[in-house]
């Protein structure tokens, strides 16, 4: 089975813990492949308060996803919960050198970078930033942009913070205690549950 096809997703909720073992499969669907849970008791409102009890629970979470799905998990995509995530619209452009070539990747990729950089509230960050729709030269109605000619490349962006003390808690203190040291830390999932509400086309791995 390969590996870049298998996607991991952690949930870290006040009630219990998820971990979920997928594969995308040739249709380019998420085909379950194990899964596991244990009792969480050291989470309230989504944030971690008890490190020993969080990672004593996400290890058996984990071990349960493992042996139902014959996956060794070394990365994981980490659900964030809890009254403290946020959302906002915000609104971005890029001037390009010239309309006469095509827009790329990377000029996609340099417009969604800069809304990393936005300032946000004190003790909050960016944790994912997910577009909308473009406009290539002020004409609207743009899904895709790349392939099309133009010089000003806006775009509509969703953005979703988080309290910079959770986020610490998950990378620094919670996840670098499991085993392996692979484990990696937030990857931009939102729990479904608040990230529905938040957005209308949103998805998460694992419910809380």
């Amino acid at each position: 089975m390969q590996q870049d096809k298998i996607v991991v997703g952690l949930d870290i909720g006040t009630t219990k813990i998820c971990a979920l073992v997928g594969r995308k499969n040739e249709y380019g669907k998420l085909e379950i492949l194990g899964m596991g849970k244990a009792v969480s008791e050291g989470v309230q409102r989504g944030v971690v308060l008890n490190i020993d009890k969080t990672v004593d629970a996400i290890k058996r979470a984990i071990r349960q996803a493992e042996e139902q799905s014959g996956i060794d998990i070394g990365v994981v995509n980490v659900g964030i919960a809890g009254q403290h995530i946020k959302s906002l619209q915000h609104n971005g452009s890029i001037t390009r050198p010239s309309g006469d070539n095509e827009i790329t990747q990377d000029d996609v990729n340099r417009l969604t970078a800069d809304m990393y950089r936005l300032v946000t509230p004190p003790g909050s960050q960016i944790i994912h930033v997910m577009p909308q729709d473009y406009k290539v030269d002020f004409e609207g109605g743009v899904t895709d942009p790349i392939g099309m000619a133009g010089v000003r490349l806006e775009g509509n962006f969703h953005i979703i913070t988080a309290q910079s003390a959770a986020i610490n808690n998950i990378n620094t203190r919670l996840l670098l205690r499991l085993p392996n040291g692979a484990l990696d830390g937030i990857h931009g999932f939102v729990n479904i549950q608040h990230y529905a509400a938040l957005h209308p086309f949103g998805y998460g791995l694992a419910h809380a």
